[in-house]
C-alpha cells in the first residue's frame, strides 16, 4: 500500500456536474462538517497567477486547456494529490471539488480506491440563473451555454458524469441540497 490514504476506512468524494449544478456548496457544506476538500480550479488560479494574467472567465477557461494540453488530461488530479494525501493522513473523508475528465477519474481510481464519485445535477435552465446571479465569476446564459459546451467538448468530462456512484438533484434551495449531502454521507460512512 501506498500510504494511508489507501486504506479502506478511508474515503475520497468527488463531485462531478456541469458548472453552476451546486460542487462547490457541496464542499462548503462538507467543509461545515469538518470535511475538508480539495478544488481542482485551484491550480488554473495558481497558474494564472503564477503567469501575472488575471484571473478572468477568459483566462480561466485558456489555462485550463493550456494545462492540459502541456501535461495531460489527467494534470489536475495529479497535481492535487499530495494535498488529498496530506488530507486523508488526517481525516477519514476528503471532497473534491471539480473533478472534470476522464483521466482524471481513471487516476484517481487508480490510487484511491475508496473513490465515490457524486454527480451534482441541475437543469441548464437552473445553472444558468445561478451562473447569472453569482457574486464571484457571473457569466450570461450565452456565456454558461458555450462554457458547457467547451467542457464537454475539450474537457472530456462526459466519463465522471456517466459512471458516477451517486447522483444528488439541485435543482431547489440549499437547504434541500445539504439534505441530500446528509443523506449521501450516511449512505457512504455505512
Amino acid at each position: 500500500m501506498e500510504n494511508n490514504a489507501t486504506t479502506p476506512h478511508k474515503t475520497l468524494i468527488a463531485f462531478v456536474g456541469m458548472p453552476g449544478s451546486g460542487k462547490s456548496e457541496a464542499c462548503l457544506y462538507l467543509m461545515q462538517k469538518n470535511i475538508p476538500f480539495v478544488r481542482f480550479g485551484d491550480a488554473t488560479e495558481e497558474s494564472l497567477t503564477k503567469a501575472g494574467l488575471p484571473i478572468t472567465p477568459e483566462n480561466e477557461a485558456m489555462m485550463r486547456e493550456k494545462l492540459r494540453k502541456d501535461f495531460g488530461m489527467a494534470v489536475y488530479a495529479e497535481r492535487a494529490k499530495p494535498k488529498i494525501d496530506r488530507l486523508l493522513q488526517e481525516h477519514d473523508i476528503v471532497g473534491i471539488d471539480g473533478l472534470y475528465s476522464w483521466e482524471e477519474y481513471l487516476f484517481l481510481t487508480k490510487h484511491y480506491p475508496q473513490l465515490h464519485v457524486v454527480y451534482v445535477f441541475a437543469s441548464p435552465k437552473t445553472r444558468y440563473q445561478r451562473l447569472t446571479d453569482r457574486a464571484v465569476r457571473p457569466f450570461s446564459f450565452d456565456e454558461a451555454r458555450k462554457r458547457d459546451i467547451a467542457e464537454v467538448e475539450k474537457l472530456n468530462k462526459s466519463g465522471p458524469i456517466a459512471i458516477a456512484d451517486h447522483v444528488i438533484q439541485n435543482e431547489s434551495d440549499l437547504p434541500a441540497l445539504q439534505k441530500a449531502l446528509d443523506t449521501l454521507l450516511t449512505r457512504i460512512q455505512k
